[in-house]
Order: structure tokens, then sequence, then C-alpha cells
């Protein structure tokens, strides 16, 4: 019975000791701060303190894994942010009485510039299936857009 009570009691203080490495070290600490501004969706903010744990301690996982993660998530949200420039672009373009030749050139090499960096986008697991879809829908509003501006 002695044995099961001193087993419990070392494996309590191994996990004790783990815990207060992971409070302690700024490695860490950053890593889990890190960790929560992904999981909000500030991308740039969980990439830049994993970056800073990384940077403190190489050996690191949580921060390498955050700070990839972040790398990709912020490619699908400037891919987003891209997107929603160029649909607004377009559309001061297409509210003009007559549209130019000039005019539909530049809707094609916008939309052919969007379609070809979705293409450079890759997909991952680790990336929100929000920010895929939400990348996905301008994707294929580009590809409509480029056919209708053949037209």
């Amino acid at each position: 019975m002695m044995n099961v009570k001193s087993f419990f009691l070392i494996g309590f203080l191994f996990l004790s000791s783990m815990v207060l490495y992971f409070i302690i070290n700024p490695s860490y600490e950053k890593s889990l701060e890190a960790k929560y501004y992904y999981e909000i969706g500030s991308f740039k903010e969980a990439y830049d303190l994993a970056k800073e744990a990384f940077e403190l301690d190489s050996y690191n996982k949580m921060a390498s894994t955050i700070m990839t993660q972040s790398q990709m998530s912020l490619k699908y949200v400037n891919y987003i942010n891209d997107a929603k420039k160029y649909i607004k672009e377009i559309r001061s373009i297409v509210v003009k009485s007559e549209i130019t030749d000039s005019d539909r050139a530049k809707i094609r090499v916008i939309s052919e510039i969007m379609i070809d960096s979705y293409k450079k986008l890759t997909p991952s697991v680790v990336v929100s299936k929000q920010l895929i879809k939400e990348a996905e829908e301008y994707y294929e509003k580009f590809q409509n857009i480029l056919q209708k501006a053949h037209k």
C-alpha cells in the first residue's frame, strides 16, 4: 500500500514540477500566450509571440507549431483581405456608365492574379475551416468575374 502512495506522490511531484517549469520558463509562457492569440484568431500576434518564444528556446515544439500554424493562417487572411480590396475596386469600375476595354483588361488581370494567388495557398488541417471556406468563396467569385470579363 505504501508503494502506491509513493508512486502517486512521485507522479504528483513530477507533474507539479512540469507545470511550474511551463509557468516560469519565459519561452513556454510566451508559447501559451501565443496559443491564446491563435485560438482567438489574432494570427499576427500569435506568430510574433511564438517567434519570440522560439528564439528563446529553439527546442520549444509548442512555439514552433504555433509559429507554423499562424504563418499558414496569415497567408489565408492576407488572401482574403486582398480579395476584399480587389472586389471593391472591381465594383467601382463596374458602376461606371460605360466599361472600357482597358477596364475589362484591368478586371481580367486582377482576377487572374487572385486566382493564381489562391492556387499557391496550401490547404492544411492546421488552418481553420472557416478561413479556407472564405478564401475558396473569393476564389470562385474571381473565376466568375474572369469569365464575365472575357465576354
